[in-house]
């Protein structure tokens, strides 16, 4: 491989904001991680984590403070992979110049990685921890089979990758998305700061698409139909004066609409949005919402109206001219306002994620854990692997009542579910 040569990095276009809100309440960090079979070597472990860190330049970086933004400086230094002692997601210090925006770490069998949203979103993160993954394995001595989502670390990384796509697909004069109002909010307390509670609920795979596929609807859509049934559930056992509408947030992986490859953060938000004052609604009512909703919304004439959106934000000459200091300022308030306000929880689905068939008998399973924050406290991560899929509640609160009436949704509809926490 070629030494390389680009010494900076942009920050792309929605990550711009994620250094300026990052705190332990807002920590931006998410987590894939695979459980193996067997102890993890570490020294090898480090060994694969070095060969593959050179395929992943834009990830080889520090932040640096502009005068205007953040921006990333290339490193010849390396990250060290770090024994897991603390909770999940939690505030890292990429700050601090000789910190790198994600963290590998291991425990026993499993190995995680932890992300700053400021580098990338789950389609980069699984592909970074796949080819992780696979140059692992093979120092332990088995075959590797590289494709678009398991890089080769001997390959040249491509100029694509890096690249912001927001920008690459940004179309100008069109209006903006309608913009959003305040969402309920779950009245919770908070947990003491640094902790961050996972429960997680395993199903097969199988029983999950033949559930949904009665209802003539996608995985993700029976999802989210349930989960507003459980929110609904729980509004009409805890009466909350002047209660607004639930409004749920959903990534959307602009790289199924769009021929991007980057590996940098390429996702608009949709927000379903039903409000229970108008009095109950069956399953099927919810979930023929969803379908429509979803129907109209992940298209390209409308998904290009939020790519609008966040381009000209940026383009603002208002906002390009104010000093960094004072962006960092006001970046909380503005995400809080035109952000986590308007939502009042989310669900975002990596959908199935498969290895090579050599080592794919190697890992018993693969996880996403969604970032903590402290406006919307209870978030949902999905991922299937191997016939199994993980559905992840990442949690703030010490509070497990949604969590009791989504995974109870679920059993009542003959799906058997295993529930594991780090809950004490």
């Amino acid at each position: 491989m070629k030494p390389h040569t680009k010494e900076w990095y942009k920050l792309d276009n929605a990550a711009k904001l994620y250094p300026s809100i990052a705190s332990t309440r807002v920590s931006t960090v998410f987590r894939v991680s695979a459980t193996l079979y067997k102890k993890v070597n570490v020294k090898l472990l480090q060994k694969a984590l070095n060969r593959t860190i050179d395929r992943f330049p834009y990830y080889k970086v520090h932040l640096k403070f502009g005068l205007f933004w953040y921006y990333y400086e290339y490193t010849k230094s390396y990250p060290q992979v770090e024994e897991e002692t603390f909770y999940p997601c939690m505030f890292l210090l990429y700050k601090n110049k000789k910190t790198f925006p994600f963290r590998v770490l291991y425990y026993k069998n499993r190995i995680s990685v932890e992300v700053s949203h400021s580098i990338t979103d789950g389609n980069g993160a699984v592909i970074f921890l796949g080819t992780l993954l696979c140059e692992y394995f093979r120092l332990l001595g088995y075959a590797c089979q590289y494709s678009d989502t398991i890089y080769n670390p001997q390959e040249e990384p491509q100029d694509y990758e890096s690249e912001d796509a927001f920008h690459q697909y940004y179309t100008p004069h069109i209006p903006n998305p309608p913009k959003l109002k305040k969402a309920f909010h779950f009245p919770f307390k908070l947990n003491t700061k640094g902790e961050y509670h996972i429960i997680t609920g395993i199903l097969s795979s199988d029983l999950l698409y033949q559930a949904a596929k009665k209802y003539n609807a996608t995985v993700t859509q029976f999802l989210l139909a349930l989960y507003f049934d459980a929110i609904q559930d729980f509004l009409h056992s805890h009466p909350v004066k002047n209660r607004h509408p639930v409004v749920l947030n959903i990534p959307v992986n602009l790289r199924k609409l769009y021929p991007s490859k980057t590996m940098r953060n390429f996702f608009v938000s949709i927000t379903p949005k039903i409000d229970f004052r108008l009095g109950h609604y069956s399953f099927t009512e919810l979930l023929d919402y969803v379908q429509h909703y979803m129907s109209m919304t992940i298209n390209d004439k409308n998904l290009q109206r939020h790519i609008h959106r966040n381009v000209e934000n940026e383009k603002n000459l208002w906002i390009r001219l104010i000093p960094l200091p004072i962006k960092n300022l006001l970046m909380p308030t503005i995400y809080y306002r035109y952000g986590e306000r308007n939502y009042t929880s989310s669900i975002s689905n990596l959908g199935q994620v498969s290895l090579p068939p050599s080592i794919a008998h190697l890992v018993e399973r693969l996880e996403f854990y969604p970032p903590p924050s402290r406006g919307n406290m209870l978030k949902v991560g999905v991922v299937t692997y191997s016939g199994h899929t993980y559905i992840s509640f990442g949690s703030l609160t010490p509070t497990t009542e949604l969590e009791r009436l989504f995974f109870c949704k679920i059993r009542k509809m003959n799906i058997p579910i295993k529930i594991e926490t780090n809950r004490e």
